[in-house]
């Protein structure tokens, strides 16, 4: 039985146009989060298949894959809703984000600090990889984190709330190798309004996640 799904798009393959083209939008729904889907449900029988026979000579190379497809899952269902046609800007009161952008400013001193560095995180991750503004639970604060291969480098229990993808596959047929163009044109399609629901579910449920009763 599959786990995981592959989620429908929120708008249709050319809403995001011109920032990203519809082509690249159905390639990278269609093919590349689709094959996550199916390698972290494919590894997940494997993993089981391992344990009905006690058999954990591969364990390792199927624990990295796990969580290199779960990841890659999870990120790019983020990142769909984490755009729109509409968006761009930032976050402001007027537009009921207002909590979402004192929180951007407590943690980064402005938004245009904030900005400057998940642009520079997102533009500068080594090989394959994300720029993320999470949630830490245990400063209870906002982080940039970026993500090397869907796996490394972030701090355990942090919420991702907003995901700038910096994979080629994410923008090579339109940007080429201009990852620093790609990256700041992100910014116009930004939806300030799921980042900041993101963040109040985040917030809502710190306490779960950090080891203070």
């Amino acid at each position: 039985m599959a786990i995981y799904t592959l989620p429908d798009l929120p708008y249709d393959y050319a809403s995001l146009e011109p920032v990203i083209s519809g082509e690249i939008i159905e390639l990278h729904h269609d093919k590349h989060h689709a094959s996550y889907v199916k390698g972290a449900n494919d590894t997940l029988e494997r993993l089981a298949e391992a344990r009905d026979r006690d058999a954990w000579d591969t364990v390792n190379g199927l624990e990295k894959n796990l969580a290199f497809h779960l990841s890659g899952h999870v990120l790019h269902s983020i990142y769909w809703r984490n755009m729109t046609g509409d968006g761009g800007g930032e976050p402001l009161e007027k537009d009921g984000t207002g909590e979402l952008a004192d929180a951007i400013a407590e943690s980064f001193g402005s938004f245009a600090r904030f900005r400057a560095q998940l642009s520079k995180a997102s533009a500068t991750t080594q090989g394959s990889g994300w720029g993320v503004l999470a949630f830490e639970p245990v400063s209870e604060r906002l982080v940039v984190e970026q993500v090397y291969d869907h796996q490394g480098n972030v701090g355990q229990g942090s919420v991702p709330l907003l995901v700038f993808d910096a994979w080629e596959h994410a923008f090579y047929l339109q940007y080429r190798n201009q990852k620093v163009d790609f990256v700041e044109a992100m910014w116009r399609v930004v939806n300030w309004q799921d980042v900041a629901a993101r963040y109040t579910a985040a917030r809502t449920n710190a306490a779960v996640l950090t080891l203070a009763p």
